[in-house]
């Protein structure tokens, strides 16, 4: 990242005064699999996440979503028994990608709604 993208820009990792400000005023607790590092304030018990890559909230793990928000104490490695075998992987938002949800009337699967069942029939005043 060029240095004056990283001085102004926000949504794609810490800004250098961010960086600077948690690393100074925090302590680092952990990080996840894809490369956030999480920290807690050394006073007045906030916690922060650096991303690592795009700020988007869905990048967080549950387990450590659930202590960014002192649902737990401990870090989510010492707190939290181990996942069960049935949990799959988190995905990120797909809003905007091509994996995201159309379902069959969206104007990207051509815009065609199933036709209605002819069991509706709309409510009017007059027939009350």
């Amino acid at each position: 990242m060029g240095f004056l993208k990283q001085i102004f820009t926000w949504w794609e990792g810490a800004t250098i005064g961010t960086s600077l400000h948690i690393r100074r005023n925090a302590t680092k607790v952990g990080s996840d699999d894809l490369g956030n590092i999480y920290y807690a304030a050394k006073k007045g018990g906030r916690r922060f996440v650096i991303y690592n890559g795009p700020n988007d909230a869905s990048r967080i793990p549950p387990e450590w979503f659930s202590w960014l928000h002192h649902q737990i104490d401990g870090v989510p490695d010492e707190a939290l028994p181990p996942p069960p075998k049935f949990l799959r992987e988190p995905t990120g938002n797909q809003t905007g990608t091509p994996a995201a949800y159309k379902p069959s009337g969206a104007l990207d699967k051509g815009g065609q709604r199933p036709a209605a069942s002819g069991d509706y029939e709309a409510w009017t005043p007059d027939q009350a």
